[in-house]
């Protein structure tokens, strides 16, 4: 009895990119190869499987049931490959490549842009291609490496690494507090003028206490933006409060130009987590990256407010 042929995991990797690709031609740009050579592939699996995995026309291509069935290992074959190169070939010569990163506006802009420098110089053959977006983008679908999230995170298949909670606080200026009065429950605050962070769920803001328990209180408000930090000039200028998280205001916390109100009362607050796709192996630029923005973030002046948190929360 002859020993079985081993499996030809070349022609399903390019079984996967014809697949995620969607075409024979874009399959074979994107590895560098000849149609021919694709669609040769293609064939010799067929032929090995006694299947058809692709069906053919005029006007494209499409996957068969097999197809389908084939897929997700013949995905994990190819990001496998691609992974065992990419680090075996970072150790012998060094980190390089690109990096997909994606961040929420506020907290990327202020936060994590200036980190980036430090981590371009000490790593020359690496390139970052960095998205500032506040709206959760598919890390598998857009093939992000990592992404930095501020968030109530629900159970995922994403891989997190969670840092420390983010307190969102209620504050305003001294001069505003003086006019209107401060506080001292969230009913009061139907008194108040707010200026909402459009992104929010709701347009309430929800408030828990320890001993009289969860309040619900909407506002009037005379500002919406779908960034904290378009918020803050119309809250310097006194003209309402705001639910700020404190990297936002940590410098205005400090000069007393804003102070909070109903510290007592807690917004649920969410965290910070560095976000990782499922299942695939980081490659050694992508582990070094994270590497560095968590002994970077850890060290931020408002971190321990978050860490003060960590142990109630």
């Amino acid at each position: 009895m002859s020993a079985p042929s081993l499996p030809d995991l070349e022609a399903w990797a390019i079984f996967a990119k014809v697949a995620e690709t969607g075409s024979f031609a874009r399959a074979a740009a994107a590895l560098s190869l000849s149609q021919a050579t694709v669609s040769k592939a293609i064939s010799r699996l067929e032929a090995r499987m006694h299947t058809t995995l692709l069906h053919r026309t005029p006007r494209g291509m499409s996957l068969t049931d097999s197809g389908h069935a084939a897929l997700e290992r013949a995905s994990r074959i190819l990001e496998e490959g691609e992974a065992v190169e990419a680090e075996v070939s970072e150790q012998a010569t060094g980190l390089h490549g690109r990096i997909r990163v994606s961040a929420p506006m506020s907290f990327g802009l202020s936060r994590l842009a200036p980190l980036l420098p430090d981590f371009l110089l000490a790593h020359p053959q690496v390139e970052l291609d960095v998205h500032f977006n506040d709206q959760y983008v598919d890390l598998v679908g857009e093939r992000f490496d990592v992404a930095v999230r501020i968030a109530r995170l629900a159970d995922s298949s994403m891989r997190a690494r969670r840092l420390y909670t983010v307190p969102i606080l209620l504050v305003g200026t001294p001069a505003y507090f003086n006019r209107h009065g401060r506080p001292r429950h969230p009913s009061e605050l139907a008194d108040h003028m707010a200026l909402h962070y459009s992104n929010a769920r709701s347009m309430g803001w929800r408030f828990r206490h320890p001993t009289h328990g969860d309040y619900t209180q909407t506002m009037r408000a005379r500002l919406y933006a779908n960034n904290d930090e378009g918020l803050m000039p119309a809250l310097l200028a006194g003209l309402g409060v705001a639910m700020q998280p404190v990297f936002t205001i940590w410098p205005h916390l400090q000069s007393g130009a804003l102070e909070v109100v109903l510290a007592d009362w807690e917004m649920e607050p969410p965290a910070l987590y560095i976000v990782t796709p499922p299942g695939r192996r980081r490659p050694a630029r992508v582990q070094a990256f994270i590497d560095h923005l968590v002994e970077r973030l850890v060290r931020e002046p408002w971190a321990q407010e978050g860490e003060r948190l960590n142990a109630t929360d």
